[in-house]
């Protein structure tokens, strides 16, 4: 069997699936120097991700190009098999549906070069459940990025039962190579790490909305004016530490550990009824106020990117003083 490239010596990436992940994917790559080939069934596939592109580019190049990168660079193919062709790294973004997954796995199995690493960009399956039968399965990772994957800086990186070790640390010095912050698990786990994170608050903000104790426009202000503000900058767990003043997370524990058994949070699922979604539907459009998809989507992106300037300023300067 042909050698792996090292990591950083990966030059082509195939991002089968272009959609709004793996259009994102797309756009991440060609920012940071890569030749993509791209492929999808859809009839429109190829105008939707050259949109996809172009809208996402002036925010990347605001945060900075890699030498060479290029919207040029991306090529749309005709065929699965043609995406593959020259690809060193392959980054699956199909549908959320697991016989999908395990079909197109097994296809690309079949058609990839057998030392080329497949990463799923899954973000619920296990790839314990998407891997097909053969040794093809060892090469096969997920890397479970966040949208939008041109902008967030996370990709969870897991291997699946027989997936081999030596894969997921090459994927994980791979999308660290890319440009990416990427999380190694040391093994799976259902909805990975952020994803369940972000499920505990979405159920209490779906429990709240049905039993009309909070709007969403409060429920979403409650967090971008408030405890949002801070995780750009330190996670739960620190913040908490900061928390217990200078007896730390010991003292927070010992002081607010009691209230761990208020009931103050109900993490089962409510039902979701036809109401509870009309006021949820009916919430984010008071929200949106007028504004489109698209337009939310550039709001968004440029505070993003100001938001990932500023902590990089931030950085720099901390260096700058620790280096005196």
């Amino acid at each position: 069997m042909p050698s792996r490239p090292e990591p950083s010596e990966v030059r082509c990436v195939a991002c089968i699936g272009a959609g709004v992940i793996g259009g994102g994917w797309a756009a991440h790559f060609l920012a940071q120097g890569y030749d993509v080939l791209a492929w999808d069934p859809a009839p429109d596939g190829e105008v939707l991700l050259r949109d996809l592109v172009a809208t996402a580019w002036p925010s990347l190049q605001t945060l900075g190009l890699a030498p060479g990168a290029s919207p040029d660079r991306l090529s749309f193919a005709p065929t699965l098999a043609a995406a593959l062709g020259a690809a060193e790294f392959i980054q699956e973004s199909a549908p959320e549906r697991l016989d999908l997954k395990r079909e197109l796995l097994a296809a690309l199995d079949r058609a990839a070069p057998p030392e080329v690493v497949i990463g799923s960009s899954t973000s619920g399956f296990a790839m314990t459940e998407m891997q097909p039968d053969g040794p093809g399965a060892a090469r096969m990772v997920v890397g479970h990025p966040f949208n939008p994957p041109y902008l967030i800086p996370l990709v969870e990186v897991v291997g699946g039962a027989r997936t081999d070790p030596d894969t997921v640390a090459w994927a994980a010095a791979f999308y660290r190579a890319a440009g990416k912050y990427a999380l190694a698990m040391a093994r799976e786990l259902p909805g990975f790490i952020a994803n369940r994170l972000q499920d505990a608050m979405w159920r209490e903000a779906l429990h709240m909305v049905a039993e009309g104790e909070a709007t969403v426009a409060q429920i979403d202000a409650a967090i971008t004016e408030g405890p949002g503000l801070r995780w750009p900058i330190m996670g739960p767990c620190l913040t908490f530490h900061l928390a217990g003043g200078a007896g730390g997370m010991a003292h927070m524990l010992d002081h607010f550990g009691p209230a761990l058994e208020e009931p103050w949070t109900r993490l089962a699922a409510p039902p979701l009824t036809a109401e509870l979604r009309d006021r949820m539907v009916d919430g984010c459009e008071a929200e949106a106020a007028g504004r489109t998809i698209a337009d939310l989507v550039r709001e968004r992106d440029a505070k993003l990117v100001a938001i990932l300037k500023a902590l990089a300023a931030a950085d720099a300067t901390k260096g700058q003083e620790e280096g005196r």
